[in-house]
This record gives C-alpha cells, structure tokens and sequence, in this order.
C-alpha cells in the first residue's frame, strides 16, 4: 500500500449541450386511413389516435427508446411535408440561429402542454424541420 495520499478530483461539470438528434417526425397525409395502412404494412409501425385528440396519431416505430416515433394527421397545406423535430436546449436560440444563418420561421414558438416548445423552420433549401425544447412543466 502506498503512503502517497490521492488527489481528490472535481466533480465532472454536467455540460449544458443537447444532442441536436432528430427526436420526433410528423407525417402529413391526404388520407390518413391510407397512409396508416401503408407505414403499418411497409414498416410494422403500431399507428393509434391519440387519446383525448380528435385528428392526431401516435407512431409507435417499435425502436429501442433513443429512437424516434412519431405523429401523424391530415394535411393541412397541399405543401406540408414530412417534418423532423431536432432536440434543442432553447428554441428561442435555436429559432434566432436559424435567421441569422438565412432560414426561416414558418411557425412560432408553440407549447404542448406538459410536453415542451417548437418553432417550425425553413433551411436556406426550403426544407421544412422544427427544433423541439423539452420542458415537462410547460404550459
């Protein structure tokens, strides 16, 4: 045994940075009956309304939990299409990012209750995506 007394070290610093991974997709469909039937036959996805919400579906993609599932409901715009949500720490530093960088705010920042915030953005390629801040206490 040595006689040498260890350094206690610091405690690591929990770093403030959110994986900018893509943690939600929504698919618009002119016929969501259809559109079901086709993602559930193509890829096994478990396709259910979301209780409580009249236009709204849950996709369950079946993948282990860091992957992303998603949502589904009727077009709302002939344009609209599939929208990938990025997980963000601040939507509003994200939003303001995405103009500085030349996109575009297409949504504002909006709440889902309990859930967190979004803005939905345009890419300098008229790319539509959302960046998504959770936040359990939102109202």
């Amino acid at each position: 045994m040595s006689t040498k007394t260890k350094k206690k070290t610091a405690p690591a610093k929990k770093s403030k940075s959110v994986p900018a991974n893509i943690i939600w997709f929504e698919i618009p469909a002119d016929d969501v009956k259809r559109a079901k039937k086709f993602y559930g036959a193509l890829f096994g996805w478990k396709i259910n309304l979301i209780p409580g919400m009249s236009d709204y579906w849950h996709i369950d993609t079946g993948g282990h939990d860091a992957s992303p599932d998603g949502g589904m409901m009727a077009r709302k715009q002939p344009q609209q299409s599939i929208t990938n949500y990025v997980n963000v720490a601040s939507v509003d530093k994200a939003a303001a990012k995405v103009v500085k960088l030349g996109g575009k705010i297409c949504m504002a920042r909006t709440t889902v209750p309990h859930m967190g915030h979004f803005v939905i953005c345009q890419d300098t390629e008229n790319n539509t995506f959302a960046v998504w801040e959770i936040d359990p206490g939102a109202k």
